[in-house]
């Protein structure tokens, strides 16, 4: 049996629909394995190479650089995941609800992140707060007891990455959700 153009077609942008969400989880390990080779940092910093400051705050950058990459990756998986229900929908019937698949026939709520993604997500923010609490015992903790004119703004740069880190990550959350809530509600598939 030939396929209608049209069938032709949905079937084309199923499968680049498909290999996006395949695209964005990959790029995802790739960042994963960034925070790995951050280690090399505390490396460097141990040998006294870059200060441990300035290597904790490059860690905690690149953790929240996951962070974003996975947000990002959540809202690509889906939106692609309701163009790909919908053209399920144009192929299976509402009894296939059952009998093959429920997936197709509702779209995933607020943006919600898949397992895969919020596994890593844990392993960026684990990653980042271990960094910082070792910041604070190693760095800050020890100077708690001495004079403002002992203090060391190097010190508080770690504190200054988490804090834009964390403001950056709370805009991009919001933004993403706003995104996918105005695509479910002027995408007319939905």
């Amino acid at each position: 049996m030939t396929a209608t153009p049209r069938e032709e077609f949905l079937m084309r942008m199923y499968e680049q629909l498909m290999a996006d969400i395949n695209r964005h989880i990959l790029v995802v390990w790739q960042s994963a394995s960034v925070l790995v080779g951050a280690l090399a940092v505390l490396a460097l910093a141990e040998k006294e190479i870059v200060s441990v400051d300035m290597g904790t705050s490059l860690i905690l950058l690149l953790s929240f650089w996951l962070l974003a990459h996975l947000e990002d990756a959540s809202y690509w998986y889906n939106r692609n995941l309701v163009m790909i229900a919908n053209i399920e929908r144009q192929f299976l019937a509402p009894a296939d609800l059952k009998r093959i698949h429920y997936y197709f026939g509702a779209h995933r709520p607020e943006n919600r992140m898949i397992s895969h993604l919020k596994i890593q997500y844990a392993l960026g923010v684990g990653f980042g707060a271990l960094m910082t609490i070792h910041h604070f015992v190693q760095r800050v903790r020890p100077g708690l007891s001495l004079g403002v004119e002992d203090f060391q703004f190097q010190r508080s740069l770690p504190y200054i990455s988490l804090a834009v880190g964390v403001a950056y990550m709370c805009r991009l959350r919001q933004q993403k959700l706003e995104s996918y809530n105005a695509f479910l509600k002027n995408y007319t598939g939905a």
